[in-house]
């Protein structure tokens, strides 16, 4: 069988070691060829693809980003596009396409299986947003990657008596913001699935300040939205999915904070820090198993389906389950913050 193999979206840890287990386990299957796109979906879109062997994929295992490339191209934009990819497809004697991605890429993937091309998803984000797996890999090193910043904020912020406003990842979903909070000893966390009201986030600062704590760290995902009017909001561009680019509450929440407390404030956006860099051993071993499963779902003829984890198990999911709904923090996964951290509530 001819494979072709595509990373679409951002980019994130783990994502060579996906394409290192692809070709590796099918090496040893009978006369198989793993062809890898560039560029996420503007590869087959464009018919740019390269052949990917034991060689190509040797060391790449610790190596952030990926080595096809990555873009955010939308093959169903215009309305002859997808029959372009279904033309390179043909072409290049593709067999069945393994697709690597978060919401958007998947959802992509989704659409051309409902076409009758012959796909399998791997779930990445870094957002640990998507439906049908318990966790994707990356979180765990963006995660890490922020408590890292965290632990290393809470002494300069103590040493200087301020307030610091750390800005992380998460469009729709606060799961980055809520464990490296956890995880940090944050003293607010900030999440998109439940709005702030900036007085509450005042309180909690000036009562710190009343026990004799003179600093606060105050975590907030780059999606959290203050109560309507509270903030003003940034004007944003639009990608091909029509997402907004997002960033700025950090900056605001700084001046805000700084404005009604009267206590010196600063903000940090980790922005793509989270992103890049080597992945943490948890995000390797699950990208790898996950890579695994899909070729051999390949091998099988599971078509139209995602490799998701499951509790400890590794398993093949139905793709459309991954992008019906996202994955997004609920109440009760911020019971522990509410009683630990003193997260504020809209």
């Amino acid at each position: 069988m001819r494979i072709g193999v595509l990373t679409g979206g951002g980019d994130c840890p783990g994502l060579n070691a996906v394409i290192r287990a692809i070709v590796r386990t099918s090496a040893h299957g009978p006369g198989h060829e793993i062809v890898g796109f560039r560029d996420g979906w503007r590869g087959p879109l464009e018919g740019v693809s390269e052949p990917l062997s034991l060689d190509s994929t040797r060391g790449i295992l610790p190596r952030g980003g990926t080595i096809l490339g990555s873009s955010r191209t939308n093959p169903f934009r215009a309305e002859e596009d997808p029959a372009r990819v279904e033309a390179t497809l043909r072409e290049q004697r593709i067999d069945g396409l393994i697709v690597i991605g978060g919401e958007d890429t998947l959802g992509v993937a989704n659409r051309f299986s409902e076409r009758g091309v012959p796909v399998i998803g791997v779930p990445k984000t870094i957002d640990n947003d998507l439906g049908g797996t318990d966790m994707t890999f990356g979180f765990d090193t963006a995660v890490q990657v922020a408590t890292d910043a965290l632990d290393r904020l809470h002494t300069t912020a103590e040493s200087h008596n301020r307030t610091i406003v750390v800005e992380v990842m998460g469009r729709h979903a606060g799961w980055i913001a809520l464990h490296a909070g956890l995880a940090g000893g944050a003293d607010a966390i900030l999440v998109p699935e439940q709005p702030f009201a900036l007085d509450d986030v005042v309180e909690l600062i000036e009562r710190r300040h009343r026990r004799g704590a003179y600093f606060s760290l105050v975590v907030v995902a780059e999606g959290a939205i203050a109560r309507e009017g509270e903030l003003e909001t940034a004007a944003a561009s639009i990608d091909q999915f029509g997402h907004a680019r997002l960033g700025g509450i950090g900056m605001r929440l700084e001046r805000a904070l700084e404005e009604r407390t009267g206590y010196e404030t600063r903000a940090i956006v980790l922005g793509h820090l989270q992103r890049g860099g080597t992945p943490t051993a948890f995000d390797r071993v699950l990208a790898t198993r996950l890579g695994h499963a899909a070729m051999v779902g390949a091998d099988a003829q599971r078509w139209g389906t995602m490799a998701a984890l499951r509790s400890t198990r590794v398993e093949l999911v139905e793709l459309a389950e991954a992008v019906r709904e996202l994955r997004v923090v609920k109440p009760a996964d911020l019971d522990v913050a509410d009683a630990l951290l003193g997260r504020v509530e809209g």
